[in-house]
């Protein structure tokens, strides 16, 4: 009996190996993929949910935008994050989304969410796709304007300016079509005298160049 029961169990074994061994092997590396991005959500913000979930629906994965029409958000100085959430939640900046959103953010967790998405490595803008000629016009009025001395050598923004560099075309032309017509201001007053003085070809170069280059600092 004991030899007979020694010769069956591998025999079953084989035989249910044989027959879902392969979805045996699926469950087992979903499981592994499973248990492997819950450790890296667990390690990138603590125990569901994290507050910054509810910024990947527009501003992508970690802040890294995939619509033009949404600013990525990583790699973005912290002071600057921090002062326009303040802004859209006093209405000095108005968005119909931002705005409610950030009405309900205390400073604790504006100050938390402005600190992480400075911190995450931003990544270039693979799904725009420049008009060689507006790019080069665009570096022209870029360097022309002096962009750098603002936003800095890279165009990847410091301290209370953004970075520019990689973001999404149509946002970036909206925000100098805003300042251009003074829905959008900001304390010095530069860019609406440079928007101001573009014309909208220019806009459209000067976004074209923007957002074709690679936000990733040396």
């Amino acid at each position: 009996m004991k030899k007979t029961l020694l010769i069956g169990i591998p025999l079953v074994i084989a035989l249910i190996l044989a027959i879902f061994g392969s979805d045996l092997l699926g469950l087992y590396r979903l499981q592994r993929y499973l248990s492997a991005s819950t450790t890296a959500y667990l390690t990138d913000g603590g125990p569901w949910p994290h507050v910054t979930d509810v910024c990947m629906g527009c501003h992508g994965v970690k802040g890294n935008s995939l619509h033009q029409g949404y600013p990525s958000l990583a790699g973005q100085p912290a002071p600057y994050l921090e002062t326009q959430l303040h802004n859209f939640a006093s209405e000095a900046r108005r968005n119909p989304n931002m705005g409610p959103l950030a009405m309900t953010m205390s400073d604790p967790q504006i100050k938390s969410l402005a600190e992480y998405f400075a911190s995450v490595t931003p990544v270039a803008n693979h799904y725009f796709k420049p008009d060689a000629q507006l790019r080069e016009r665009g570096q022209r009025l870029v360097a022309a304007s002096n962009c750098a001395v603002c936003h800095g050598a890279q165009l990847t923004g410091h301290d209370q300016f953004p970075r520019l560099a990689g973001q999404g075309y149509d946002y970036l032309l909206a925000q100098f079509d805003e300042f251009a017509s003074g829905t959008r201001s900001e304390p010095t007053g530069v860019m609406k005298n440079l928007a101001t003085g573009f014309s909208p070809e220019d806009r459209k170069a000067i976004a074209t160049y923007l957002a074709s280059l690679d936000p990733k600092k040396d």
